[in-house]
């Protein structure tokens, strides 16, 4: 099965701005080896301000606090099963 590549925000940011700078979507995907249906969701995201530094900031914030909720759901869960188990 094919894996998912991931790319830097610099790398979207750039692939966007060669967008607007007049390149063709043909040239931009054979460059950067992107399809041009993803290309045009880079220069959407770009438009509307996703690439941001602070846009960028916020989401690793967003995404380092639900994790942190899920640990402690799942400490929650376990503190119990090892005082039982401490009482043994």
């Amino acid at each position: 099965m094919a894996r998912h590549r991931t790319h830097s925000t610099d790398f979207k940011r750039q692939v966007a701005q060669d967008d607007m700078a007049g390149e063709t979507l043909h040239s931009l995907a054979c460059l950067h080896d992107l399809s041009r249906g993803l290309i045009r969701i880079r220069v959407q995201k770009h438009e509307a301000g996703a690439f941001d530094d602070d846009a960028v900031a916020a989401d690793a914030i967003d995404a380092d606090e639900a994790r942190i909720a899920a640990l402690k759901r799942l400490v929650g869960k376990q503190a119990p099963e090892i005082d039982f188990l401490k009482g043994l």
